[in-house]
């Protein structure tokens, strides 16, 4: 090995000065972690849940219950209304749920199709169809909803003469139909093939041309405070009109209804709500603070 001019042999060679380094801060700093964001900041209170945390439990809550409302999640979470509106809109862009007028529903189809529907809940059907077609009398005009419950009303009128019967549905025109001195009129308005059924604001314009001397009517569930609700903006503002429209509305609901919640309400004021079971005190009671009266088979 030669040395450079100077240099004594086994001498070391002078090292540049440099600018002093700090020494490494201890933990995970030195691998070169952020340090935390604390400057200006204020940790947010204990209710808060983090947003992964808080999609988990509005999943759960949405599978449990069909629904949530953006009231739900800001009550139970502490977060603004603009936070939870942002939680449930990111949940829909994963599809996850489907986002409603100021809440959210299960993914996919918002309401079971009629053709699912109509397996469930059988007996019960057929005893509140029974107990709502005797309150049907000769040459009344009746509007009959769209649903498994009404189509179980229809199939009890076979014994009543010279009924108009008008209905969104179309299984229940087409079977009422062939009824002698039956007329069957179907309101106008786009069809949901999910529920064989006219939807839409034409419904509502074809009510007003009609005399209705007494109405049935469905619903998505009866909440715990008795107020009677559906799936869409859409379904309980139509099914709000159809009680209005008739001298005597009716809501026809099956008890495994009873206590679930979904996020629209149906504003109007019914002669009384026709139902197999009993409903538990709670609805009772809400159901008799809004005059509503259960009327069993």
């Amino acid at each position: 090995m030669v040395l450079s001019a100077g240099l004594a042999a086994g001498a070391v060679p002078a090292i540049p000065a440099r600018a002093p380094v700090s020494p490494p801060l201890p933990g995970p700093l030195a691998s070169g972690a952020r340090l935390p964001e604390t400057a200006g900041m204020s940790d947010s209170p204990p209710s808060r849940a983090l947003a992964p945390q808080r999609h988990e439990t509005i999943l759960a809550r949405i599978e449990s219950q069909g629904a949530i409302l953006v009231s739900d999640i800001v009550q139970q979470f502490g977060v603004s209304h603009e936070t939870a509106r942002r939680d449930l809109k990111a949940l829909a862009l994963r599809g996850a749920l489907d986002l409603t007028h100021g809440g959210a529903v299960r993914s996919a189809a918002v309401e079971p199709e009629l053709a699912s529907r109509s397996v469930r809940n059988t007996e019960a059907k057929a005893r509140i169809g029974q107990r709502a077609a005797a309150l049907v009398r000769d040459g009344m005009s009746v509007l009959l909803d769209a649903g498994s419950t009404t189509a179980a009303i229809a199939a009890m009128l076979g014994g009543r003469h010279g009924l108009t019967v008008i209905t969104t549905s179309l299984p229940i025109a087409r079977d009422l139909c062939r009824h002698d001195g039956f007329r069957v009129q179907i309101t106008g308005g786009t069809i949901n093939p999910g529920d064989e059924a006219a939807e839409g604001p034409e419904v509502a314009a074809s009510l007003a041309r009609f005399r209705i001397d007494i109405a049935f009517v469905s619903a998505g569930a009866v909440a715990d405070d008795g107020s009677v609700t559906d799936f869409t903006p859409l379904g309980a503002e139509t099914r709000g009109l159809m009680i209005a429209a008739a001298r005597q509305g009716y809501f026809v609901v099956d008890s495994s209804k009873f206590g679930v919640r979904t996020p629209c309400r149906i504003v109007a004021q019914a002669a009384g709500l026709i139902t197999d079971a009993p409903p538990p005190d709670a609805i009772a009671a809400g159901l008799a603070a809004r005059g509503v009266p259960v009327i069993l088979p």
